[in-house]
């Protein structure tokens, strides 16, 4: 199937997603959102499919939803932020955790925001150098959402997601390695022939096998993923009408420092 944001490669039972918007480092628009859920669930129901790498085209991974990038409903009328969650980035979530086949994100650049979100969502995290991950929605008056909130204290404990998450701090690969956010580093030119190496290992092994055990994995760790994406579009509702929020909007698009009032 022929895609306009992402890339789509299955090679030797590995099917390769590149999100594929490098001029913006591949932030996400509704279309990519879309795009990104078909292919999950065409490779739920392709059996060739026995493994999935997620990574970016250039020098980011993704930079998070789009802000440039309207929503709308079919009628013209724009989503809010919660409703935006509900009918984007909640289904691709939970694609990425129900496909019982394992997902690696092979992360290249920045993963930011919602992209790192989405990075967190998958079963195994491959990071290049110059990768690095950011929590930026405090930065706009946001709270993390596509399942961050669960994702993030899950990987590091509560005490550093809750510092991430309050400042949208910046860190790099070598740290995230150490916190435990991905499972290995490397040079940015073995990236994607490491993450495909593992690929191609886990797609030889028995695909129904790690299916049940991710399955296990989802019931034992994160039982409640649906209400918890639920809740998370809840408190962004509530956040982005905040003052804050139109306030970090607006600094972001006039790149600018933005002067938060609390309100």
């Amino acid at each position: 199937m022929a895609y306009e944001t992402i890339l789509s490669e299955t090679t030797d039972g590995v099917l390769t997603l590149t999100l594929n918007r490098p001029d913006v480092l591949n932030a996400v628009t509704d279309t990519m959102l879309k795009e990104l859920l078909s292919a999950l669930r065409g490779a739920e129901r392709e059996a060739s499919v026995r493994c999935i790498v997620l990574t970016g085209a250039g020098r980011g991974f993704c930079a998070g939803q789009d802000l440039n990038s309207a929503s709308e409903t079919n009628d013209g009328r724009r989503l809010s932020v919660g409703e935006h969650l509900r009918q984007g980035y909640t289904p691709v979530v939970q694609g990425i955790r129900a496909i019982e086949k394992p997902v690696i994100a092979a992360v290249n650049g920045v993963a930011a925001g919602a992209g790192a979100n989405l990075a967190l969502a998958c079963d195994v995290r491959v990071a290049s150098e110059t990768a690095s991950f950011v929590q930026a929605f405090v930065k706009i008056g946001l709270i993390p959402d596509s399942g961050g909130t669960l994702f993030l204290p899950m990987l590091v404990g509560y005490a550093k997601a809750a510092e991430l998450a309050f400042t949208g701090d910046r860190i790099g690969a070598e740290e995230s390695l150490r916190l435990g956010l991905v499972n290995q580093v490397v040079p940015g030119a073995a990236l994607m022939e490491t993450a495909h190496a593992l690929a191609a290992r886990l797609a030889a092994l028995p695909t129904r096998a790690i299916g049940l055990t991710k399955r296990a994995f989802n019931r034992a760790l994160m039982p409640n993923l649906d209400a918890i994406l639920d809740y998370e579009a809840d408190m962004q509702e509530l956040a982005s009408r905040t003052a804050d929020y139109t306030e970090g909007v607006a600094a972001f698009r006039e790149k600018r420092t933005p002067t938060f009032t609390g309100q």
